[in-house]
């Protein structure tokens, strides 16, 4: 993918290099209580001094202004130019439909982070909430994804990042099950928003594809590889050798390659109603 002439998103935000602030409250709150008490000190104080709210912190030495490291790191690039792109063909898109695009933070993390929609960690994946609209992104992923899933490549990172972007999307345009506190999604109705996710991701790949040149050969062939590698049989046959269909929460492998595909091949938006087509 040659992706260093696209245009940078400044909606990064690193947050590598940050911990956890952990939240003081139960045996740790007495103890507080019981020291003030000793030393004459402002329970307040002493909450201050020991990170008591909760959130992040900058690890000693980290730069406060950019926490996670140089802004010459090629993997944030890599992420600030595939948003940039996103932002991009999707402000188009909605333009044309006399809309304005209202892009996303996407939020790069270690670990864990805190998030509008709870406490985000690295073991769930790349993940979008609605709730702050944000994406985010433990960058050891996109490594996994080649060394683990097996699905090697640059356009195939790409797809990831287009796919929680999708999400975004579909958050705008008010999805069902993607607007803030809409409560848990049934099964068969978060496989549907996942496998739109998808053909949202290959509109992407298309329209970026068009106005760019972006793509080398086989490159649509990583992405298609990736769609394949992330479906829930082929995950539930690899982690626990069984293949159970009725609790898929993101659609088979071939369902994620078709939808993918789908969104590549039309560029418009409209092909991507899995909520009135049958999600095959």
């Amino acid at each position: 993918m040659r992706w260093e002439g696209l245009r940078r998103s400044g909606r990064v935000e690193d947050r590598r290099g940050m911990r956890m602030a952990a939240p003081i409250g139960g045996l740790g709150l007495v103890v507080v209580v019981v020291l003030s008490l000793l030393t004459g000190t402002n329970p307040l104080d002493l909450i201050q001094g020991q990170g008591g709210s909760p959130g992040v912190e900058t690890l000693p030495g980290g730069d406060p202004a950019n926490p996670g490291g140089p802004a010459n790191d090629p993997r944030r690039d890599f992420v600030a130019a595939v948003l940039g792109s996103t932002e991009d063909v999707w402000g188009e898109i909605f333009r044309e439909s006399g809309r304005e695009y209202r892009a996303p933070n996407l939020v790069l993390f270690e670990s864990m982070t805190q998030s509008a929609c709870g406490l985000g960690q690295a073991a769930m994946g790349p993940f979008y909430c609605p709730g702050d609209e944000r994406v985010y992104l433990d960058l050891s992923f996109l490594a996994d994804l080649q060394e683990r899933l097996g699905a090697p490549g640059d356009f195939a990172q790409a797809y990831v990042i287009a796919h929680e972007v999708g999400h975004h999307v579909q958050t705008l345009l008010g999805a069902p099950g993607m607007t803030p506190g809409s409560g848990q999604r049934s099964n068969a109705l978060s496989v549907r928003v996942e496998l739109q996710a998808d053909c949202y991701a290959g509109l992407w790949g298309r329209q970026v594809e068009l106005a760019q040149r972006v793509l080398e050969r086989g490159d649509l062939e990583e992405a298609l590889g990736a769609a394949a590698a992330i479906g829930d049989d082929r995950l539930q046959k690899q982690s626990q050798g069984v293949v159970v269909p009725e609790s898929f929460t993101h659609g088979t492998s071939a369902q994620r390659v078709a939808w993918f595909r789908r969104g590549f091949d039309s560029g418009d938006p409209a092909a991507c109603d899995t909520f009135s087509t049958r999600a095959r």
